[in-house]
């Protein structure tokens, strides 16, 4: 199970930072992140952390994020500087690659969507 808080109401040009914590009798994560939902839009990948520490991100938040993990297992966060108003959508926590008491699911998994508003 992914969940997920740390969403809020931010004003442009400030700060958040999302957290996600995978629970269960997990032992490794392979890849770590976060999507988003803006209304009337489809989800789009944010920002993706793998357990040996390489990361993706979506051009539009390219400097302005940094997506990090709490060593290879089960927390991810999402530190987002310098949002803007198109920031605004519900984010989702994802994992996928888990390795749990030694029997590796290739599966994706999503946490509960957290709200981030950013207000102009």
């Amino acid at each position: 199970q992914l969940q997920a808080c740390g969403g809020g109401l931010v004003q442009t040009g400030g700060s958040l930072r999302l957290s996600c914590v995978a629970s269960g009798n997990i032992d490794m994560i392979n890849v770590m992140g976060w999507y988003r939902q803006a209304p009337g839009k489809q989800r789009e990948m944010v920002a993706l952390h793998t357990r040996i520490g390489t990361t993706n991100y979506e051009d539009s938040v390219k400097g302005r994020f940094t997506v990090s993990r709490d060593g290879p297992s089960s927390t991810v966060f999402l530190q987002m500087n310098s949002v803007k108003p198109e920031d605004t959508a519900v984010y989702y926590c994802y994992a996928t690659g888990i390795t749990s008491m030694g029997t590796f699911y290739n599966t994706q998994h999503w946490g509960n969507g957290t709200q981030v508003t950013v207000s102009s």
